[in-house]
């Protein structure tokens, strides 16, 4: 009987303890259990006291010198006392593995576990908190250049709509709607704000929450260099859909944004640009689920792009007469 070759594959979770349990030098008492598969394939590592996270990168979605500019941010933002979740070292003081999966080699990082809880509905206090830690991440990587994906008109529109080109027609409203968008869209926008290392997914799905002020941040798989902006953005977007009662998310993004700015001033230009800043980061999104339809099929589909675009075309409107500002905080 013919074997066929396979794209994607996911690793025993026993086989891949014991893996583990050998590199890292851990107690044979740990066990090794998958949590989620997506962009790439989560698994958890722990005994009765100690806790740890694996993350099985897909097959050549991530380049081993990627993973390694990943592991060197994380070490600089620990080592500045930033709380995110950090990559751990193996016996012989290695942060890579590479296993050899059926499709191919498949790298993998073992992380520091994020304690504390997700939470949907933050209260105030939270969203300052997140605003400052975002505000110090920023602060400590201004300026700097990784060798990571450059965010720009090209990664955030042209080639998402490339991608999404493959599995929609050009006709259908919701692409002539990134189409305008994308040629609405100039790099020249965005000219004389604050840029640096982005994480681009600062969202609850991405960050545990032990208390109002206790955050950790963790999956950087998207990080890369842009507009600072563009975090801000992507956060007041996700904090939009999720807050129905616009009187609470307008209380909770100013509460969010203000907590930035005790850290890091905004500019009024920055602040103008949140709508399109979060538009953006929502069409690249978009892009990356067709760009990974082995992920992503079963979500990509006509109806599923009505809804993405209307939730860009809702925000868009939004903030298309209001104009955003927030007091200086004292």
């Amino acid at each position: 009987m013919t074997v066929f070759p396979v794209t994607a594959s996911i690793i025993s979770a026993k086989e891949l303890g014991k893996f583990a349990i050998e590199k890292y030098g851990l107690h044979k008492n740990y066990t090794c259990s998958l949590f989620r598969t997506g962009m790439n394939h989560t698994y958890f590592l722990s005994d009765k006291e100690t806790k740890y996270v694996l993350r099985v990168y897909s097959h050549n979605w991530r380049t081993k010198s990627e993973i390694a500019e990943e592991i060197k941010l994380l070490n600089l933002l620990n080592e500045n006392n930033l709380s995110v979740s950090f990559p751990i070292q193996d016996r012989n003081e290695e942060f890579i593995q590479e296993i050899n999966a059926p499709e191919g080699i498949r790298h993998l990082v073992l992380f520091s576990f994020a304690k504390g809880g997700k939470i949907r509905f933050m209260n105030e206090e939270t969203c300052s908190s997140i605003g400052s830690l975002m505000a110090k991440i920023h602060n400590l990587t201004l300026n700097k250049t990784i060798d990571r994906v450059s965010y720009s008109k090209q990664t955030l529109i042209e080639l998402p709509y490339e991608h999404l080109k493959q599995f929609f027609s050009e006709k259908l409203s919701e692409m002539e709607f990134i189409k305008a968008f994308g040629e609405s869209f100039q790099n020249s926008d965005f000219d004389n704000i604050h840029s640096g290392v982005v994480h681009m997914d600062i969202w609850y799905d991405n960050m545990a929450v032990m208390n109002e002020n206790g955050i950790t941040i963790f999956d950087f798989d998207f990080f890369g260099n842009g507009w600072q902006i563009l975090d801000v953005g992507y956060f007041c977007k996700q904090l939009f859909f999720i807050e129905s009662d616009k009187k609470q998310y307008e209380s909770k993004v100013q509460s969010f944004l203000k907590g930035y700015q005790k850290i890091r001033k905004l500019s009024d230009k920055e602040l103008k640009l949140i709508p399109k800043a979060g538009a953006c980061v929502f069409v690249f999104y978009l892009g990356v689920q067709a760009q990974r339809f082995d992920w992503s099929n079963i979500f990509l589909s006509e109806n599923y792009l009505k809804m993405f675009v209307g939730r860009i075309r809702s925000w868009m409107d939004y903030y298309e007469i209001k104009e955003i500002t927030v007091a200086t905080p004292i």
